[in-house]
């Protein structure tokens, strides 16, 4: 099975966590291996804590910094990322089946090979969405686009999780 590639994308608090958290909920108990990708647009933000070892090896010049623990392994790259391609971004996802990527807007809008969920607040995101991103598989959010006629349906994650599943899975299947 080839990974397949969705993007989630929308306004800030639109719903874009929420839409990603749910699939990964439902597609893993389908049996998918799912990664998730999350851009952050914080200036200066770091995962890493200011004074933990992680930290004080990068400080003294590490490039590279893996810490493993008894249930998980976190790897830290300290690097320019302006110049970072999706790509080697999703190179690091290498096994799994489904990759979500929150945000990423610039990479991904018009990548006709990367389906976008979009999260809209208003008539006016989802209109000004149909033009900006394509192929969009569904709207997602606090607002219903039913009565906007658009291509995409909307699904309400919250009330009904296992229709955007339903509708994931279904483009995993049509892929060559």
């Amino acid at each position: 099975m080839r990974t397949t590639i969705i993007a989630v994308v929308g306004s800030k608090k639109s719903g874009k966590t929420t839409a990603i958290e749910a699939l990964t909920r439902a597609l893993t108990r389908r049996g998918y291996k799912v990664a998730a990708v999350k851009h952050v647009s914080e200036e200066n933000f770091s995962i890493d804590t200011e004074g933990k070892d992680t930290w004080r090896f990068a400080r003294a010049g590490a490039k590279t910094i893996i810490a493993i623990s008894s249930n998980e392994i976190a790897t830290i790259e300290k690097r320019k990322t302006e110049s970072i391609s999706l790509r080697q971004i999703l190179q690091k996802c290498r096994g799994n089946d489904v990759v979500l990527i929150e945000g990423f807007r610039r990479f991904v809008a018009r990548d006709k090979r990367i389906l976008k969920i979009v999260t809209v607040k208003s008539a006016e995101e989802a209109l000004g969405a149909a033009n900006d991103f394509e192929p969009i598989l569904a709207f997602v959010g606090p607002f219903s686009t039913k009565n906007l006629n658009l291509k995409a349906p909307y699904v309400d994650t919250l009330k009904d999780p296992e229709a955007l599943a339903d509708m994931v899975e279904d483009a995993i299947k049509k892929e060559p």
